[in-house]
């Protein structure tokens, strides 16, 4: 279902004021900016939580004041009597991600070593399928269409050169880099992106480099790479250098005009933003670096799985979020959300850490159809204008969301929270229309089969990101959010084995709940390259160079924590066998030895084969170590259990279809605002909350804990 509404707002808990007037500190906002909606999470100190949504706007920064001034209102309060007393303000954004995919980014400039000018248009052989998926990889049509983000006229090249080693074979000639500078300042750049060859082992030309765009260009945005992305590949390094200078005057004057507003209002707490990571991190550093922010919603929907999985003693969570033209996926082990190295986005390959979200367009808008006789559901979208045709705002094409109205799953008559009247007959003709005929299905058949080719294609996503990396799905809890999610998790229950799944009060704003409740946690990497030839055994010089670099990132990523003493510390390096392309991020020991590297090269073997399968490690070919990382974590106050709640409202009975659609099952219909604790009820039934439908199928039950959440077992 979308959660695409008319609506202005959308209201998750007590409506009753969430405060007593002695409380005057300690509350707690987490907001995220969504293409449709910007949603955001308030818990008061009494306890009681909930969510609201405001439209997103075109300056994204009124949206998050209007969010804030709904919240005020639903609590009791001014504007500014609530900004005085919000203690914490996580804020997550798609600004950053939006400019890049839309060209709307700053024009940058690239400065690069002699010779190496080339670099973002050579790439890697991958880089002219970035961004294609699927069947795309195989058209060469479509290879080569995303264009560098820098264009060759603006990259430059400057005598100098240093060694792998970090010595200056080459000084750096001040009077090319001052020529080089002055081409970019005539061509009009906005920010200067600075990649320098072996920068990262011996810094000191990109530095000198910065010093002359402050001279020489002194509005321009500055970016270099052995800050931005201190790792082994001049490509990586440079794409990641320049997508960070492109965002640099966007982020910077975005984030500035939000606190400026804000600390109009009488807010004095700093603005915390989530980043890629999987934690928040005060605004100011992501001015500076705002590539580590692009993923930021996503990865806070995870992070709110994980604080879930923590509360519930779940180790292993997967996270699914359905929304109206998305299906993302996040998985945590052992209670550390999964990690990669890289993402892609606008033709830039950028090596920022980020939290490992697999995601394919399937969502309430995807569209149904049939081509050749075979029924699709997706990628395309009716997104919100014109949306689903039982919206009736001109969509023509049925959707997943048609689907469901015509399954009875959606009540045409209390649809999200804005009082919109679905349209089940215009739905039904569409389906019958565009999907029956073709394929000899009546309206109901039409619609069955809509829902189960979606469900089988959201299942085979989770099936990769758990069965194809060597992880069993039964070992997880499913945890669902989005305005879908909650609709169809039932059914990718089935489909995975899994006894049951979880919907969290929060459901329909995750990524808000995940910003105002996540860690604070820097990451900082640093190049070690170690090349262990076959059948050499690591040394106490190797582990010295290991541990060199681990108290670099170390203290790096503690610099921004405010209490380095009671900071969480965490250690991984990346390491492939000799000749690989790729790599994989291993666990490491704080202040290896020579056998503490042998273990770890053992773990890395293990970890190798469970994600390969038996057999597949290559011990003879040698191995080579390229960076580590060290995350540093300060714990935030885990939210407590929710001090009000309501009992399930019954709300009547109708036609549900399961399985036949020839034979509607009789489900019964409750619905609340939040839920209160210690409630069981039987399947076939379906939970109405404001933004979502909790599907309990026939033979499940759902019972209720103390935070509001709905538990979920399916009986397969």
């Amino acid at each position: 279902m979308s959660i695409e509404t008319t609506s202005p707002v959308e209201l998750v808990g007590d409506e009753d004021n969430t405060g007593s007037p002695d409380d005057t500190t300690g509350w707690a906002i987490g907001t995220d900016v969504g293409g449709t909606f910007t949603d955001l999470w308030l818990r008061a100190p009494s306890g009681k939580s909930f969510v609201c949504k405001s439209p997103t706007t075109a300056d994204v920064v009124t949206g998050v004041i209007n969010a804030v001034g709904l919240a005020a209102e639903i609590a009791g309060l001014t504007t500014e009597d609530m900004c005085r007393r919000i203690s914490r303000f996580g804020h997550g954004t798609t600004v950053g991600l939006n400019a890049l995919l839309t060209g709307r980014s700053a024009r940058v400039g690239l400065v690069t070593t002699q010779g190496f000018g080339d670099v973002l248009e050579i790439g890697r052989l991958r880089r002219g399928t970035a961004g294609l998926s699927g069947l795309d990889l195989g058209d060469y049509f479509l290879r080569g269409q995303t264009a560098p983000l820098v264009p060759r006229n603006l990259v430059v090249e400057v005598t100098e050169r240093v060694n792998p080693q970090g010595d200056v074979v080459t000084p750096l000639d001040f009077s090319s880099a001052r020529r080089a500078l002055e081409t970019l300042r005539d061509e009009g750049v906005e920010a200067v992106a600075v990649c320098l060859l072996w920068a990262t082992e011996n810094a000191s030309h990109e530095l000198a480099v910065a010093e002359l765009v402050k001279e020489i260009l002194p509005d321009a945005f500055v970016s270099v790479s052995h800050d931005i992305a201190p790792s082994v590949g001049e490509y990586a390094r440079a794409s990641t250098t320049a997508a960070n200078a492109a965002l640099g005057p966007v982020a910077g004057h975005y984030l500035a005009k939000l606190e400026t507003e804000l600390r109009k209002l009488g807010m004095e707490a700093p603005i915390m933003m989530t980043t890629n990571a999987g934690g928040v991190v005060p605004a100011a550093t992501l001015t500076a670096s705002p590539v580590k922010g692009l993923l930021s919603g996503p990865a806070s929907c995870v992070v709110a799985g994980q604080s879930l999985g923590r509360t519930l003693n779940q180790p292993n969570i997967l996270t699914l979020d359905v929304g109206g033209t998305s299906f993302d996926v996040g998985v945590v082990v052992n209670g550390a959300p999964l990690l990669r190295d890289e993402v892609t986005f606008g033709g830039a390959d950028m090596r920022v850490p980020s939290v490992d979200i697999a995601s394919i367009g399937a969502g309430g808008g995807s569209i149904a159809a049939v081509t050749d006789g075979i029924l699709t559901v997706g990628p395309r979208s009716a997104g919100a204008t014109p949306g689903p045709v039982c919206y009736g705002k001109g969509g023509a094409e049925p959707t997943t969301t048609d689907a469901d109205l015509v399954l009875g799953v959606l009540d045409a008559a209390s649809f999200g929270s804005g009082g919109i009247m679905l349209d089940v007959e215009a739905a039904s003709r569409a389906l019958e229309e565009k999907i029956g005929r073709p394929l000899g299905l009546d309206a109901w058949e039409s619609a069955r089969a809509v829902r189960e080719l979606f469900d089988s294609a959201m299942a085979d996503l989770l099936r990769s990101v758990t069965i194809e990396r060597g992880h069993d799905p039964r070992e997880f809890t499913l945890v669902a959010g989005g305005g879908s999610g909650p609709s169809h998790a039932w059914a990718m229950c089935r489909e995975l084995g899994l006894d049951g799944f979880v919907v969290p009060a929060t459901a329909t704003a995750q990524s808000a709940f995940g910003a105002g409740t996540s860690d604070l946690r820097t990451t900082s990497s640093r190049t070690s390259y170690i090349r262990l030839s076959p059948g050499l055994e690591p040394e106490e010089t190797h582990a010295l160079t290991l541990s060199e670099a681990l108290d670099d990132a170390r203290d790096r990523a503690l610099a921004a924590i405010p209490d380095p003493k009671t900071a969480m510390l965490q250690f991984t390096a990346a390491v492939r066998y000799r000749g690989q392309a790729h790599h994989l991020d291993v666990g490491l020991d704080a202040a290896p030895n020579a056998a503490m590297v042998s273990k770890f090269l053992a773990r890395f073997e293990s970890e190798y084969e469970q994600l390969f399968g038996t057999g597949a490690g290559f011990r003879e070919a040698g191995f080579e170590i390229l960076s580590v990382r060290a995350t540093a974590a300060l714990a935030s106050a885990a939210p407590g259990p929710s001090a009000a709640g309501e009992a399930f409202e019954f709300r009547g009975t109708r036609g549900v279809i399961f399985d036949d659609p020839a034979s509607p099952d009789s489900t019964t219909v409750y619905g609340c605002s939040w839920p209160a604790a210690d409630q069981r009820v039987a399947g076939p039934c379906l939970i109405q909350l404001p933004g979502c439908v909790v599907v309990v199928p026939p033979g499940g039950t759902a019972t209720t804990d103390a935070n509001g959440a709905i538990h979920v077992k399916v009986g397969n």
